[in-house]
């Protein structure tokens, strides 16, 4: 079944420091849990991650927290391989045409992104539309190797305007992910079931939907 979800506004999210925002998002954020365990039977291994999820007038802001056995992310530069590493995706469907967009953040910052009418046919964002994503998280921007249990977070703040709105909507249709291709023990979760053979997140029938909060 495709999920549901009900996201709160929260003011001045975008002018927030790290810590601010990580507090504001833990207290007042939409919990969704990315706990669908797609292709278990291949990919055993389940690692702990939480998603919270809020909005502002201009920008949709998405925090993860990451507990898992090896952390990786050697992709340094943006529009690199982030799916290799250690990594958190959100993808959302074009509310105005066909087509969806994805946002896909390694452990430290380093972000893919673009806009999709399926995997292979993508027009990857400029340099200029990716540094206007706000990226913040809890390790430095540098090659790294955990192999032991450990937590992370890593959170991003879209505008609006990328996914082509000019204000909040009053719903999308989304999905979260944490993949993680090269790592000692791959894995595939999702907020919203993929009901597919093998892994692909590129699967916009299975996305689930936002509901954005006026109240």
């Amino acid at each position: 079944m495709k999920r549901q979800a009900t996201i709160p506004y929260i003011a001045d999210i975008c002018s927030a420091t790290s810590e601010q925002l990580r507090e504001t998002l833990q207290q007042k954020g939409a919990i969704l849990t990315i706990d669908s365990h797609n292709w278990s039977a291949d990919y055993p291994y389940f690692p702990e991650v939480v998603a919270r999820v809020a909005y502002t007038d201009t920008a949709l802001a998405v925090m993860f927290d990451v507990s898992e056995k090896h952390t990786m992310a050697v992709t340094l530069s943006d529009n690199g391989p982030v799916w290799e590493d250690s990594c958190v995706e959100f993808f959302v469907a074009n509310p105005c045409a066909e087509g969806y967009f994805n946002f896909e953040l390694n452990a430290i910052g380093s972000l893919l992104a673009a806009y999709r009418l399926s995997r292979d046919n993508a027009v990857h964002f400029s340099t200029e539309k990716l540094q206007s994503v706000i990226r913040y998280g809890s390790l430095e921007h540098k090659s790294i190797d955990i192999r032991d249990q450990n937590s992370w977070w890593a959170a991003m703040i879209i505008p609006f305007s990328l996914i082509n709105l000019s204000a909040p909507p009053k719903t999308l249709r989304a999905n979260l992910y944490k993949c993680g291709d090269k790592l000692c023990s791959p894995h595939f979760l999702s907020w919203s079931k993929v009901e597919l053979e093998k892994p692909n997140f590129h699967s916009p029938q299975f996305f689930g939907e936002l509901t954005f909060d006026y109240e």
